[in-house]
């Protein structure tokens, strides 16, 4: 495949040169033939003769940057296609916007558990279990965020390794 596109690249290129030659051969023999005769109409041909080339080398320059930035979109675009079907999503570690709602959360799981404390320090027959159920919920849901913002793809049904936060987690509590 490779050898087609630049054997099909070389020929384009061969032609464009021909083609941009034959417009300079053509100003040089206009301008040679109004320098010899030295008459108006013969200017005005080399003047007609110098915007074409003019043109036609503005034009070469357009298309082959054109053709350049194409090349380059397709071959971004198939790497990203392979990057895309390839894994994960790649989380960029230095991103301040994700830390700081990431550190916001922490902080929401911080005075949760502080209102948990307070509440159960007041003992059993005191503590308002609905403020406590509140608190819970409010850590369940943050923690769904933080987790959702440090893996965007976890909710992501097509993947079949994904246990979408619905599975139980086994393993030993470490205090």
């Amino acid at each position: 495949m490779q050898s087609i596109e630049s054997s099909s690249h070389r020929r384009g290129l061969r032609l464009t040169n021909v083609v941009l030659l034959v417009v300079v051969i053509a100003f040089i023999v206009a301008v040679i033939f109004a320098a010899n005769q030295n008459d108006v109409v013969g200017w005005m041909v080399v003047a007609i003769a110098g915007g074409w080339l003019i043109l036609s080398t503005v034009s070469l320059i357009m298309v082959a940057r054109g053709a350049r930035a194409v090349h380059k979109t397709a071959q971004n675009f198939g790497s990203n296609l392979a990057a895309a079907s390839a894994g994960g999503t790649v989380v960029d570690a230095s991103d301040p916007m994700r830390d700081t709602k990431v550190d916001h959360s922490l902080k929401i799981v911080e005075v949760q558990k502080r209102v948990i404390s307070e509440e159960l320090a007041k003992g059993a027959d005191q503590a308002d279990i609905e403020m406590i159920e509140r608190a819970l919920d409010t850590i369940e849901m943050t923690a769904a965020n933080a987790r959702d913002m440090i893996n965007p793809d976890r909710h992501d049904k097509s993947k079949p390794d994904s246990d979408n936060g619905q599975s139980t987690i086994s393993g030993d509590i470490i205090n």
